[in-house]
């Protein structure tokens, strides 16, 4: 039986569009959008002025705490302005734009053909320096993660491409031409963590990429591909631990307090690229896709690229644009304007038609328990939504509010199409503000 954890649903995957489109290199625009917020944690404060002149691969802002990290210019040209612009996250951020050049001339960059020379120390330096963070979503500074707290044992390490959401091809694609660079990622976070044991999950409708990968670590003891069951949301990083190891994070921990580091396939990639060749992060490969698209592709894009440009690389839409997201269905963010950039954590934009975007109307909830069945954190979803709807928040509070990892799972399951999860963020949102207060 093939590995997995309880709950959990199976949207259709509609991956069809993209896995086997190999990766293409889009050329970027004339003008580059880098957000000095793109990562969990602090924004970093700018370096560069309007008018600068900028390398590609220069640093463009330094960190502002420990859970930090740096931007980069992913062109050479010049800094047009600074100043709020669309952001992923909905309203404006601080963003520094750049006019291409068109020249790509780089800033100096140091490599280390050789890293079993390095410490881990200078792994963890490294990291810190190229900016790099979580690249399946989430974007947590990747130095953070390599530098665990005292007295937390780690002996397991797991690469997640499981790639659970649907539409999203992007790791997939990865894992096929770029095997050996991701490899070679893993075995610096072994090192780096003093850590003797790998598994990379993959879930099992990718049998090319665990056969690749299975062949490529035959002769490497430390690492283990696992073929993990097709059900979302097994590419969570607490669902996968499950799924692989049996072990369960408890509430309010994290991988740390069972001795787990995961980390996505993209990110191995990162490291390998930032340590050996000397470049932090300003690319990554993106899927841009949904059936209203002509050409729908897995580009690897510079980070700055505002998505109408990946539209218009996949030669536009057949129709009328209803909703554009960033990420997958289940757990991206709709976006209000196509002038947002792809940004660190960008693993997918969908463009949806209007009727595709249509929110049915929703209706009473009828206790049928199937947000409750499926729920991977087992939580009492319905239970959650009609509290905050009533405005109890405090008591929402209590029946682990916090605990939901915004899924989705609840919401899609509801024979009633009720919202549950804006319920759910919506509820997040006031207890926060209600503890600022405080």
């Amino acid at each position: 039986m093939a590995l997995t954890f309880k709950g959990g649903t199976h949207p259709h995957g509609n991956k069809h569009f993209t896995q086997g489109k190999a990766i293409q290199v889009l050329p970027p625009p004339e003008l580059i959008a880098i957000p000095l917020s793109q990562h969990i944690g602090a924004p970093g404060k700018a370096l560069v002025k309007k008018g600068d002149t900028v390398k590609k691969g220069q640093v463009l802002s330094e960190s502002q705490g420990f859970v930090s990290i740096p931007v980069h210019s992913s062109v050479s040209g010049k800094v047009k302005d600074i100043k709020p612009w669309p952001h992923f996250l909905g309203s404006t951020s601080e963003t520094i734009l750049i006019e291409n050049d068109g020249e790509d001339s780089p800033a100096e960059q140091i490599t280390h053909p050789d890293w079993s020379a390095l410490s881990p120390d200078d792994i963890r330096r490294i990291a810190r320096e190229a900016g790099l963070a979580g690249m399946g979503g989430a974007a947590f500074p990747t130095v953070v993660k390599l530098s665990p707290p005292a007295g937390k044992i780690i002996d397991t390490v797991i690469l997640n491409g499981a790639e659970c959401e649907p539409y999203l091809t992007a790791d997939h694609r990865l894992m096929l031409e770029y095997p050996d660079d991701i490899i070679e990622g893993i075995k610096m976070i072994l090192f780096t963590l003093g850590v003797k044991r790998a598994l990379i999950g993959i879930e099992k409708n990718k049998p090319d990429a665990i056969k690749l990968l299975t062949e490529k670590t035959a002769n490497i003891n430390e690492i283990k591909v696992v073929g993990v069951k097709v059900k979302y949301p097994q590419g969570a990083e607490k669902q996968l631990i499950d799924a692989i190891t049996g072990r369960k994070v408890p509430s309010g921990g994290l991988p740390f307090d069972i001795g787990c580091y995961v980390q996505n396939v993209g990110t191995a990639k990162s490291l390998y690229d930032a340590v050996v060749k000397g470049i932090p992060l300003i690319e990554r490969v993106v899927t841009v896709t949904g059936k209203t698209l002509r050409n729908p592709q897995n580009f690897l894009v510079r980070i700055g690229t505002p998505i109408k440009h990946l539209i218009e690389a996949c030669d536009g839409t057949t129709e009328p644009i209803g909703k554009i997201i960033m990420g997958g269905p289940m757990m991206g963010i709709a976006q209000s304007s196509d002038e947002v950039p792809v940004v660190k954590g960008t693993s997918g934009i969908l463009v949806f038609s209007r009727k595709e975007a249509d929110l049915p109307q929703e209706k009473p909830c009828i206790s049928c328990a199937h947000c409750v069945d499926v729920c991977p954190i087992k939580l009492l979803p319905s239970t959650l939504a009609s509290l905050i709807e009533n405005a109890r928040f405090e008591e929402a509070e209590e029946y682990r509010l916090f605990d939901c990892m915004e899924c989705g799972s609840c919401t899609f399951v509801c024979p009633s199409k009720r919202r549950i999860l804006h319920y759910i963020k919506w509820g997040k949102d006031e207890v926060i503000k209600s503890r600022k207060k405080k």
